[in-house]
């Protein structure tokens, strides 16, 4: 039924959860899995000032980005392989982390996405905004939400 999972990950401690039960239930579908990282762009705020562009700056922010995005797509990587999961891992950056990993779903032929939801309630909804909620109502991909 499912044959490519898309599984968005962050570098925070729920990121593990998302990674091992994404892999569980791979193997029970016999699917595999697409790990997804989003960083966020530079904002021009930090990029520039009056006088242009800072090359430095960009390529500073690109080379953190890149590195921590590969990091986590290796970690990702080894449990999966570990597993026995065919794998791939694909980061992009985006001010939009909710549009990138719906885009980014579909771009990549999968047909759900596993999700970690840091379920913080109202008040950190109110503050925090969900990502969770957001992606559900801009996919047509079923999306399944691990709390």
């Amino acid at each position: 039924m499912y044959k490519n999972l898309f599984v968005p990950i962050d570098g925070s401690e729920l990121s593990g959860r998302a990674m091992d039960s994404s892999l569980e239930l791979a193997i029970q579908l016999g699917a595999r899995v697409t790990g997804f990282v989003v960083e966020p762009d530079l904002p021009l705020s930090v990029a520039t000032d009056t006088t242009g562009v800072f090359p430095d700056r960009v390529q500073e922010h690109q080379e953190r980005t890149t590195s921590h995005a590969k990091a986590l797509l290796d970690q990702f990587a080894s449990r999966a392989a570990k597993a026995g999961v065919e794998f791939s891992g694909v980061s992009v950056t985006g001010y939009s982390i909710d549009e990138a990993i719906v885009s980014e779903a579909v771009k990549h032929g999968c047909d759900m996405i596993v999700i970690v939801t840091h379920g913080r309630g109202a008040l950190g909804e109110f503050v925090y905004g969900s990502h969770t909620k957001k992606i559900i109502s801009r996919t047509r991909l079923p999306v399944l939400v691990l709390h």
